[in-house]
């Protein structure tokens, strides 16, 4: 017996057909649809014998009508000419004196931040800003980051946003793409700025004037297809890719959030996303447009430190991230809503929030930055079969096969968006444009249009979308997206490097890394001075954790690389072993040890060379926490061999320099407990709940 059979019996004038099928697998709906799709298809043919196969309908109108109709039903009559500064304009007049960011020990009010970024538009606009221009906004997590935000759209411009820890050259490259001839920053990052003749603009000695002048909101003819910023991804040809975004675009997101958030959600929340990633728009430009309070921290992971009267209700972020805050029991009785994208959110993981019993609302949302930041979201409960839920409000989702057919309902498909938030393309890439932003054939409307994904998905039956990953060598990991060309791009670039594979890899654990496979027919390319190549081409979650250096590829019949002979990396030392010499390190080294899978680590071992990674150094220093050794991420990343971060951790508890052992109890909550349970090397009932999920025979309905 098989899974599923199809027997046809031909009679005179008709064919009787009998599907057979495994009800574990199946239900009864999903086979009536298989049917009427195959019924569709027969009938087809008769009356159009000389059609191409592809070309062939398999949707009865019923269905047709759901998928375009039905379910793309998001129409919301919002105002058209709105801009992403007018919205934050109407709450400053709506409530002056309300907080709008807090920043550490500063805080500033609407009209205080209004002022403030009026000052900084007047200042744009002497020095040339008109609408149109790109500038540059590179500076450091503080109040001048929002300010320089709303000052360059108040100016009529558009920023561009660089993270002063981006390689200098790849800095430089997004300056010069860019064209940027004012760059807006602060004075101990404006000295590492490379040279591009842009006027530099440092907000940290700006003349703000008195808090008490007033200063006019500046009249710059802006229109809602103006730029309002342009973020760069990660690009296949090696080189990252700016996507434009307009003012309409941002516009429709806020007016979206301020309807299906409330205003006790928005009363506080976190702002821990880079401004290089679309995450941000939601928590700065959302937050304000609601009239809200934006907390800025220097990560998610900094919540825990934040003083109560921050008062954070509302955590936007990546699941690794949110789980990493749990494990450390991190999550504030404030928080009520978390959303998160940017990754898959396991079931488990979402059960895990609530069971904070304090988080009322996950909220799972998916979404390109080329459609500015979200364009699917749903309210997940406890125990629910992970889903991105529907599209937001006026945005359409399709699901297409290679030739632009729409695919039934369970049948996967690649996922098109097209609305009010799809880009303007890509800043100077007009064939790169065309190629993933296409004419919206299903909308009769001048200029509409989708764009490809690259992501694969099908609808449930209920209407929902599941996603089922990319089509392309586009990864998604750490909430992070990267494509894999352009660090093969890179690696390639090396003397010593013939031919590059960069490719994810699970561990026995489940963890996730890039591991960076590399062949050379001269000289052995040495590991080390690989990664210390792309740390100065390329941000720090796109260097590959593990270099392995092979004599040559292994091949396919076909000529193509076997992906599934490629040796797992070895997570070695190149360093001579020696012992910890301080409980500090003992305890280090044991922590090392536990996380990374290895009988012991020596104090001159690399943490990165033996397989570490950015979540594993948050595991590090919520596990040291627990023994009395207080570390931040930077020091892990700065410091990466025991014996130098020995050097600069600062002890809070009593250690036993014989014993190597806290002095006192070191008490778990619940909630960490549950968490430290899935941290063991043989977590055997975490992997079987992934597996319950993932695995299609115990899926309810396909």
């Amino acid at each position: 017996m098989f899974d599923l059979s199809l027997s046809v019996d031909e009679a005179a004038d008709y064919l009787s057909l009998e599907f057979e099928y495994a009800t574990d697998l199946y239900v009864r709906e999903s086979i009536a649809r298989i049917a009427s799709h195959y019924i569709t298809l027969l009938q087809s043919i008769v009356a159009d014998p000389a059609c191409r196969i592809h070309d062939l309908p398999m949707l009865a109108e019923a269905e047709r009508r759901q998928l375009l109709v039905e379910w793309n039903n998001t129409r919301f009559d919002y105002p058209e000419e709105l801009t992403v500064h007018a919205m934050f304009e109407h709450q400053v007049a709506r409530r002056p004196e309300a907080i709008a960011l807090r920043a550490g020990d500063i805080e500033l009010s609407y009209s205080e931040l209004n002022r403030r970024a009026n000052c900084l538009a007047d200042e744009l606009r002497t020095a040339g800003a008109v609408p149109g221009t790109l500038i540059g906004l590179c500076i450091e997590r503080t109040e001048h980051m929002v300010t320089g935000m709303l000052g360059i759209l108040k100016a009529g411009a558009a920023y561009v946003p660089l993270d002063p820890n981006y390689p200098a050259d790849r800095v430089a490259f997004m300056l010069e793409d860019s064209q940027a001839p004012i760059v807006v920053s602060q004075s101990s990052v404006a000295a590492g700025l490379p040279e591009t003749g842009a006027k530099v603009i440092c907000l940290d000695t700006f003349a703000w004037g008195k808090p008490d002048e007033s200063v006019q909101n500046p009249a710059t003819g802006v229109q809602p297809n103006n730029l309002a910023y342009v973020i760069y991804t990660s690009g296949s040809t090696g080189r990252p890719k700016g996507v434009a975004i307009a003012h309409s675009n941002t516009a429709a997101l806020m007016q979206w959030a301020s309807d299906v958030f409330s205003a006790e959600e928005f009363s506080g929340v976190l702002a821990s996303t880079s401004m290089c990633f679309d995450l941000s728009v939601f928590e700065i430009f959302c937050t304000l447009g609601a009239g809200g309070r934006v907390v800025i921290a220097n990560d998610a992971l900094a919540l825990p430190s934040l003083p109560a009267e921050a008062g954070v209700t509302l955590v936007n972020t990546v699941p690794s991230a949110i789980a990493e805050l749990l494990r450390m029991d991190g999550m504030p009785p404030s928080v009520k809503t978390v959303n998160l994208a940017g990754e898959p959110l396991t079931t488990v993981l979402a059960d895990a929030i609530y069971a904070t019993g304090t988080v009322e609302n996950v909220n799972d949302l998916y979404g390109p930055s080329e459609d500015t930041t979200y364009s699917t979201w749903t309210r997940r409960d406890r125990g629910e079969i992970p889903t991105i839920g529907r599209p937001i409000h006026n945005t359409q989702a399709y699901l297409l096969d290679a030739w632009g057919n729409l695919v039934p309902v369970g049948a996967i498909g690649e996922l098109y968006l097209g609305g009010s938030g799809v880009a303007q393309g890509y800043l100077h890439r007009p064939e790169l444009t065309a190629e993933k932003f296409v004419a919206d054939k299903f909308r009769n409307e001048p200029g509409a249009r989708l764009y490809r994904t690259g992501d694969q998905a099908r609808y449930r039956a209920d209407g929902t979308l599941e996603f089922l990953g990319r089509i392309d060598q586009q990864v998604k990991l750490r909430g992070f997206r990267i494509e894999l060309g352009e660090i093969e791009a890179a690696l390639d670039s090396h003397t010593a490097v013939d031919k590059s594979l960069v490719m994810v890899r699970e561990d026995e654990r489940g963890d996730k890394k890039l591991i960076a496979y590399v062949s050379s027919a001269g000289e052995r390319p040495d590991a080390k001075l690989l990664r210390t190549k792309l740390l100065e081409e390329l941000p720090e979650y796109m260097v590959p954790a593990a270099f392995v250096v092979l004599e040559q590829f292994p091949l396919l019949p076909n000529g193509k690389i076997n992906r599934k002979a490629l040796p797992a990396p070895e997570w070695t030392s190149a360093e001579e072993y020696v012992a910890p010499r301080t409980a500090i390190e003992k305890a280090l080294a044991d922590i090392w040890a536990n996380l990374l899978q290895l009988e012991r680590v020596g104090i001159h071992d690399n943490f990165f060379e033996l397989g570490g990674d950015s979540i594993l150094s948050i595991r590090i220093i919520s596990r040291a926490a627990q023994h009395g050794i207080s570390l931040t991420t930077k020091q892990v990343f700065s410091h990466q061999t025991i014996a130098a971060l020995a050097a600069v951790a600062n002890t809070e508890k009593a250690i036993d320099a014989e014993q190597g052992q806290v002095t006192g109890e070191v008490l778990l909550s619940p909630i960490q407990q549950w968490f430290l349970e899935f941290d063991s090397p043989n977590p055997s009932h975490f992997n079987q709940s992934m597996m319950l999920e993932l695995d299609p025979a115990v899926t309810p309905e396909i």
